[in-house]
């Protein structure tokens, strides 16, 4: 017998005790990757257990924000309906934003260099759990951080005109649910835009994998009245971050 033949033999003798005492070689479990874009209702629900609470007494304070709209901020409110009344429905994602969100979240501003807040587009957000994976790029993130989003405060999600997944709810909800397990916090808020209708969003952990959340109204921001409100309800937002960034350096 030769040692090629030799050596032959001893591997199937290994392999055959191994065999007998039951030894199987250990696989690694695969973990799913969502992308945030293609996140459904169907999906979420399969990996986490969350539930709509139809409270909205939840948007009293949120709502109730006394905040006075300046001259200035009045008209630039209803000039940015005028121009983009006609057509806004029929934007697609890009001309909606270029056109009607960016500057409508440039005037509420944002952007405070001293306190290293600022709003980013299309940011990478990753969440890895045990059971999956949430990624993609959000559309817009409100955040602690000047060179990346280092911890989420709001989300803005936007209908995709014309792809497959476009529900931008569920979509929304998968990114809150990421920033509240990256930063340990309990609830966080966000919005989601279909056209000319925003819908305020609050999302709440309630234990392991567990969350609630709530959806308000809508408010159709053709409606000059009704951009006010979503103008003073950004406002509220933009107090709230400042005031926890102040109690944080307590």
């Amino acid at each position: 017998m030769t040692n090629k033949e030799l050596l032959k033999e001893i591997i199937e003798l290994k392999k055959e005790v191994q065999e007998l005492k039951g030894i199987k070689k250990k696989t690694v479990p695969q973990i799913s990757t969502y992308s945030f874009s293609r996140i459904t209702d169907t999906i979420l629900e399969k990996l986490v257990d969350i539930e709509k609470n139809y409270d909205r007494a939840v948007f009293d304070k949120w709502f109730n924000f006394k905040y006075e709209i300046n001259r200035d901020e009045a008209k630039f409110l209803s000039d940015l309906i005028e121009k983009n009344e006609p057509l806004i429905f029929n934007y697609h994602e890009e001309d909606l934003k270029a056109n009607f969100i960016v500057p409508l979240i440039n005037k509420v501003n944002f952007f405070m260099m001293k306190a290293k807040i600022r709003n980013f587009y299309h940011e990478p957000l990753i969440y890895k759990s045990k059971n999956f994976i949430f990624n993609g790029k959000v559309d817009l993130v409100v955040s602690r951080g000047l060179e990346k989003a280092k911890k989420p405060y709001f989300f803005i999600q936007e209908f995709k005109k014309g792809e497959e997944f476009g529900n931008p709810r569920p979509q929304l909800l998968a990114e809150m649910i990421s920033a509240v397990e990256l930063n340990k916090i309990k609830s966080i808020r966000g919005a989601f835009i279909i056209g000319e209708s925003w819908r305020f969003v609050i999302l709440e952990k309630l234990g392991v994998d567990k969350y609630q959340y709530f959806v308000s109204k809508s408010f159709d921001i053709t409606d000059i009245e009704k951009l006010k409100k979503v103008y003073k309800h950004l406002q509220f937002v933009k107090d709230e971050i400042i005031q926890m960034v102040r109690n944080s350096k307590k």
